[in-house]
């Protein structure tokens, strides 16, 4: 069957900035800057989003693109049937995070609606409380599923492309709107104080749970490591500057999340609320007490939380996109009826999650983390080791000449820095999580020996090196 693509190049990079602004901006991003020091997380943050985000970025765009495939059928027709499963890794990390997504997409809708009618005014954590998990979230989260399931079964242009095009300059619209107002409240400057002032004595007594946490929302919100940039780039059927591509979609991903923290701490220190506490659902208990307590409460409320709900099925489309993908493309099933096997599955892991908050609370965090930086260090070492100089000649196609003079720095880049990066910030997560304690020392050391053997094991001679 012909293969679907983009009609319009600012299709693509909406639909691209849509997988990427999604609640891991508006849900993810807050929670995380509360927990890890405000702006000294915003500044590693920053840094990784740049240093690390947008060159796995490119390293995704250049291996979809160039096999016009999805993430299985890509490293098999790029690499042989040996790498096949890291295709499979990619497919899994997209069930793992849509599996717990749509929970939290639920909660949206259950916020949504709840601030409309002011259900959650008087008693905001006994409301998220009582909505979080349960026969109710799981019926939420099949409502979300169903919505987004829906976009997934229109198509490529005429659904996931028609849905972004409207859906992620609203987004921008809404939020600048917000914080314009958020920037009226009383106490505002503190809010502004605590998410861009920097706590230097907090990030040096803190630096590698800080860095952990950010370089893991670096990938988490720019939709690197679970093969969607790779599927979304292998509808592109034309020559066009995936550097520059990239460097939008990253920008405006970006500052989807900045604009969300200038929303959201000037609101929560307008009323004496300080941010830190409460894990997953402290975004929705919070800010609920804070928009009971304003003026406009509803208006507000149903304003923000249409944001939200927005930037969660703008990611939700994408991440349901790769296994139907593969389905169409292996399998040579119709979208509908892939759409619908997927879309079956999806039900089932998320109906788990939604009744699990130990199996939810160690998707969204730890096994997220990991599958997406597991998932991006193989893509890495694909790009540089495995197609090396084929990689750099897709960078290259259609590319202006900056871009050009960037190329070979981009490809060393992947190839070797961010491969080490990514292995010490995994080792750290799984040292972490397990209770065991390593020097940063011995984390990098470790990080380097594993690369080294990979690059033995892998190295092809068309490698960069």
């Amino acid at each position: 069957m012909t293969r679907a693509s983009w009609r319009t190049r600012i299709g693509f990079i909406l639909a691209a900035v849509g997988s990427a602004v999604g609640i891991g901006n508006v849900w993810r991003f807050p929670w995380l800057t509360a927990e890890n020091g405000g702006a000294a997380f915003l500044l590693l943050y920053l840094l990784f989003v740049v240093l690390v985000g947008v060159p796995g970025l490119l390293g995704e765009f250049v291996i979809g693109r160039r096999a016009r495939s999805d993430p299985i059928g890509a490293f098999a027709k790029l690499g042989g049937k040996n790498w096949r499963p890291m295709g499979g890794i990619a497919l899994l990390a997209s069930v793992v995070v849509l599996s717990f997504y749509s929970v939290v997409g639920g909660w949206i809708l259950r916020y949504l609606l709840g601030s409309a009618t002011g259900a959650y005014f008087a008693a905001p954590q006994q409301f998220f409380a009582a909505i979080d998990y349960g026969l109710g979230a799981v019926a939420f989260h099949v409502l979300f599923l169903s919505l987004t399931a829906a976009v997934v079964y229109a198509g490529v242009d005429r659904g996931i492309e028609l849905a972004t095009t409207i859906m992620v300059p609203g987004i921008l619209v809404l939020l600048v709107g917000l914080a314009a107002w958020a920037s009226s409240l009383p106490n505002a400057a503190g809010g502004y104080g605590f998410y861009l002032s920097i706590d230097w004595g907090y990030l040096q007594a803190n630096f590698l749970d800080v860095a952990a946490a950010a370089a893991g929302q670096a990938l988490f919100t720019l939709s690197v490591g679970a093969g969607v940039m790779l599927t979304y780039a292998s509808y592109l059927d034309e020559d066009r500057s995936l550097a520059a591509d990239g460097t939008i979609i990253a920008g405006l991903n970006t500052l989807v999340g900045l604009l969300a923290g200038l929303v959201i701490f000037p609101v929560l220190f307008s009323i004496g609320v300080q941010p830190g506490q409460g894990g997953p659902g402290a975004l929705f208990i919070s800010l609920a007490g804070a928009f009971a307590d304003l003026p406009y409460s509803r208006v507000i409320g149903v304003t923000f939380f249409g944001v939200v709900t927005l930037a969660a099925l703008s990611s939700a489309i994408s991440l349901f996109e790769v296994p139907v993908a593969y389905l169409v493309d292996e399998w040579d099933v119709s979208r509908p009826r892939a759409t619908a096997g997927v879309g079956t599955l999806f039900l089932v892991t998320g109906g788990v999650a939604a009744l699990s908050p130990n199996l939810f609370t160690l998707l969204a965090d730890t096994v997220a983390n990991l599958a997406l930086t597991v998932g991006l260090l193989g893509f890495l070492l694909f790009d540089g080791w495995v197609l090396g100089r084929v990689a750099l000649e897709e960078y290259e196609s259609g590319a202006g000449p900056l871009a050009r003079t960037l190329g070979r720095p981009w490809l060393y880049a992947i190839a070797v820095v961010l491969p080490v990066f990514l292995a010490f910030t995994g080792l750290s997560s799984v040292t972490t999580t397990l209770g065991v304690s390593v020097p940063a020392v011995g984390l990098l050391l470790g990080a380097v020996l594993a690369v080294g053997v990979a690059v033995v094991v892998l190295r092809r001679p068309e490698s960069v090196f």
